[in-house]
C-alpha cells in the first residue's frame, strides 16, 4: 500500500534560488545524503531533466529508480512519477514554492510504495524520513549557496 506524506519548510532565499538548487539534478549528491550519484536521460526543450536516474542509499538498501518530471505548472511547482526502479513501485511527488516575503515556502508532496514487504509502520516512517532529510538538505544547500 502506498504512504502519503506532506511537508513544508521556510527557506531564506528567493524562489529562483531555491529553483536553482532543486533542479541541479546532477548536484543533489553533493547535499542530498542519501543520493550517490545522479545521472539526466533525457532533459527537456528547456534542458531540464525530464528522465532522471537516481542511485540511492537507505535504510540499509541501494537501489536504482528513474523519475519522469513534469514541469508544466512551473515555476510554481513540478512534479515526478515513477518510470522504473528497484524496490519500488511508486515515488510520485510534487515541489510546490511559495514567496513569502524575502525567503520562500517549500511544499513537499510525496507518494511512496515500496515493493519489498515491510510493515506499514516502517513504510511510514520512510516516507517521512525521505521527505524530512530531503527538505532540511535542500534548506541548507540553497541557504548556504547564498553565502
Amino acid at each position: 500500500m502506498a504512504e502519503h506524506a506532506n511537508e513544508r519548510i521556510r527557506i531564506d532565499a528567493s524562489m529562483d534560488e531555491c529553483l536553482a538548487v532543486v533542479l541541479d539534478f546532477e548536484n543533489y549528491p553533493s547535499w542530498a545524503r542519501d543520493l550517490k550519484q545522479v545521472t539526466i536521460q533525457e532533459r527537456d526543450d528547456e534542458g531540464r531533466g525530464a528522465l532522471v536516474e537516481f542511485r540511492a542509499a537507505a535504510m540499509g538498501q541501494s537501489f536504482k529508480y528513474v523519475l519522469k518530471y513534469d514541469y508544466s505548472a512551473m515555476p510554481d511547482s513540478f512534479s515526478w512519477v515513477l518510470d522504473s526502479g528497484e524496490k519500488l513501485r511508486q515515488l510520485d511527488g510534487t515541489y510546490r514554492f511559495e514567496p513569502e516575503g524575502d525567503a520562500t515556502r517549500v511544499h513537499y508532496d510525496l507518494v511512496v510504495d515500496l515493493s519489498i514487504p515491510l510493515p506499514g509502520l516502517i513504510k511510514r516512517r520512510a516516507a517521512g524520513m525521505i521527505m524530512g532529510t530531503a527538505l532540511r538538505e535542500l534548506k541548507k544547500a540553497v541557504e548556504s549557496a547564498r553565502q
